[in-house]
């Protein structure tokens, strides 16, 4: 989901065009936050305090862990929508939080900006040594929400391209729809060259793959666009996402940042099986039940995913 590679925590969190709805909500009431408090001070030593970052699907994860954590007996208390990765990640040092929903890709180069693992083992493992003292990561899940990028369905039959490897055929200018930074990102355009063969230019859109952006691609103002692999509009526009077999682009798994003093066997236990549970096909759902007009709020998209998922230790 985000810092140096997202944009949306290190590199501007707040992508209201990326199609995942900023929120600014409270914890909100649902049957699971019976156990829940507003915020206030530090954390209790017998509560859990969840934060998030400011943009709607770390909310979301914040009340899975949260909720799922209250079902389970454990105390808990939110902080939504603290900021971009160096605040919140202050108020996990100073005890403000307890817990927090990352991405294991920026939260590793947040830490080891020299790091060259970019597999999820890669990731997950260097993950663990850079972590200073005090913190710790838990069970990654499967789901991720990464940089990727996308073609229309038209031109991966047109030119066979399903992989970015794949685009070396192709025999017209690319050109990439991507903030203005991928210009020089590791794994934007020079990383194209360097890791594929593959030439392209940069045509900037300043909305984090968003809609402006998502417009270019569908009207072919470019043939390739940097969208995030949560992003809803992916599957409503039957876009192709370009698989990546030389792990160009880091994985961004979900993964829970934890205070070790906090990090009883249940709670482990509780998030390790909200990790086994969750997908990135799931977190594309939730993403679009949190926006649009009539928007379902992260507590109510969490609990919704919590009955179908019942996570019980």
């Amino acid at each position: 989901m985000f810092g140096s590679t997202k944009g949306r925590i290190a590199a501007g969190v707040l992508a209201a065009g990326a199609l995942i709805a900023l929120s600014a909500c409270s914890s909100g009431g649902g049957a699971f936050n019976s156990s829940t408090s507003g915020s206030g001070g530090g954390s209790s030593s017998d509560t859990i305090t969840v934060g998030s970052a400011a943009f709607g699907e770390n909310e979301i994860l914040m009340q899975i862990y949260g909720q799922a954590l209250a079902a389970n007996g454990v105390k808990v208390s939110y902080k939504p929508s603290i900021g971009q990765r160096d605040v919140y990640l202050k108020a996990l040092q100073d005890g403000s939080i307890d817990l927090v929903p990352e991405y294991s890709g920026n939260l590793l180069q947040f830490y080891n900006k020299t790091s060259t693992a970019s597999s999820s083992a890669d990731v997950y493992a260097a993950l663990n040594d850079a972590l200073p003292k005090g913190f710790e990561v838990l069970d990654q899940a499967k789901a991720q929400d990464a940089d990727a990028y996308n073609v229309t369905k038209e031109f991966s039959d047109k030119y066979g391209v399903t992989s970015l490897e794949d685009l070396k055929k192709v025999t017209v200018p690319l050109t990439v729809g991507a903030n203005p930074e991928f210009a020089t990102r590791p794994y934007g355009i020079p990383g194209l060259k360097s890791a594929y063969g593959v030439t392209a230019t940069l045509t900037p859109i300043s909305d984090s793959g968003g809609p402006l952006t998502v417009a270019a691609l569908k009207n072919g103002s470019v043939q390739l666009a940097d969208i995030y692999t949560t992003t809803p509009a992916i599957k409503d526009n039957g876009f192709v996402v370009l698989k990546d077999p030389k792990n160009l682009i880091a994985a961004q798994n979900i993964v829970p940042l934890i205070n070790s003093k906090k990090a009883s066997d249940k709670v482990k236990s509780v998030l390790n099986k909200v990790s086994a549970e969750l997908t990135t096909d799931d977190l594309i759902t939730m993403n679009s039940e949190n926006q649009g007009a009539s928007k379902t709020q992260p507590d109510a998209v969490a609990q919704k995913w919590l009955q179908e998922h019942p996570i019980k230790v």
